[in-house]
């Protein structure tokens, strides 16, 4: 076999066994119905792609207020469970292995989806224009209330209880990309001066109360998390950010997580103030499985499989590209390229 390392199994924290090292990255495709909720088309999409040793779904809202693109999909009603669960039973009868990523946006929802003034750790605008939505400007969120931070603590707890009642083999809390709970872990967008901002230790506090209140809501089913330390998009770092994941990653050492998946747009791009690239600041802070994503090839992947700079490799864009791209990569066959235009179908 070209790639052994690429093929070998996997037991993630929770003993769920994944059958290659191959991750489909979580990507947000605007599919959802009038209700927000999966289609028999996004079944197909899924299970098309099951031969990944894991699925991480495209990001998924915990709760209404959370939107802030057009016809993403939801967990927080009955119809939008029973419509995953068709997904998640397209992707078993493949063999196939799929986790939830659980998302709130933050201050980067929108009044014209939700019909209130976004929430966030602070009053700091997002200056740019709403993807997929031009003609949207981000408006200036409203800071978050202690007992309103409380309350979507709870909906991110209930949300994973609704993707195991779904069927999903476990979560993924998206902790990155500048959404709600990445604008508590910076400077720039928290500017709080209570028990949620003001030092690093409490900048960490909201993230860790979600995972904790997880946690103990599922019991045994894997949970994991996904981080972008570096601030790469849609939040600028300040000195100093990098001392709130210092202290963030070394509480997670403390729990027990099925992994930590790094969120890159280019895994080999390095960060002074991280001391290199953010999927080596992980592994070094970090002692539990780590995915990497960012422009990996399949040759790439296998050498830092072998060279343990990671546990798992997440490929995007290949995999809208390439429904196939297991058993490509396997056969050493070449890639059909990615374009922009595919992203207008659910093939």
């Amino acid at each position: 076999m070209k790639y052994p390392a690429l093929f070998s199994g996997l037991i993630l924290p929770g003993d769920l066994a994944l059958k290659n090292r191959l991750v489909m990255a979580p990507m947000t495709r605007c599919f959802a119905d009038s209700e927000l909720a999966v289609t028999r088309a996004t079944a197909d999409y899924y299970a098309a792609r099951a031969e990944a040793g894991l699925i991480v779904t495209e990001a998924t809202m915990i709760d209404q207020q959370a939107q802030g693109y057009p016809r993403t999909p939801g967990i927080y009603t009955d119809v939008q469970i029973k419509a995953w669960q068709q997904v998640t039973e397209a992707v078993h009868a493949q063999n196939g292995r799929i986790f939830c990523q659980l998302w709130h946006t933050g201050r980067m929802a929108h009044s014209h989806y939700t019909g209130a003034q976004p929430v966030a750790p602070s009053a700091v605008a997002l200056e740019a224009s709403v993807p997929r939505a031009a003609e949207l400007t981000y408006e200036i969120p409203r800071p978050l209330q202690v007992e309103e931070i409380k309350d979507l603590v709870n909906a991110y707890a209930q949300a994973a209880q609704n993707a195991r009642q779904a069927g999903f083999d476990g979560v993924e809390l998206h902790g990155a990309n500048g959404y709600l709970i990445d604008q508590f872990l910076h400077q720039q967008t928290n500017r709080r001066t209570d028990d949620y901002g003001g030092s690093p230790e409490n900048r960490t506090r909201f993230a860790l109360e979600v995972i904790d209140a997880i946690i103990t809501a599922v019991d045994s089913f894997p949970v994991a998390v996904r981080l972008s330390p570096q601030a790469y998009i849609n939040l600028d770092y300040t000195e100093g950010d990098e001392k709130t994941f210092d202290i963030l990653l070394d509480a997670l050492n403390q729990r027990s997580l099925a992994y930590v998946h790094v969120a890159a747009f280019d895994a080999n791009q390095h960060y002074d103030y991280l001391d290199g690239r953010p999927l080596d600041y992980i592994r070094r802070h970090y002692n539990g499985v780590v995915i990497g994503c960012g422009g990996f090839t399949a040759e790439v992947a296998e050498d830092s499989l072998i060279e343990k700079q990671l546990d798992l490799v997440a490929f995007g864009r290949s995999f809208i590209a390439n429904p196939d791209l297991i058993s490509l990569i396997r056969l050493g066959h070449d890639l059909n390229p990615y374009d922009e235009s595919l992203l207008g179908s659910l093939a």
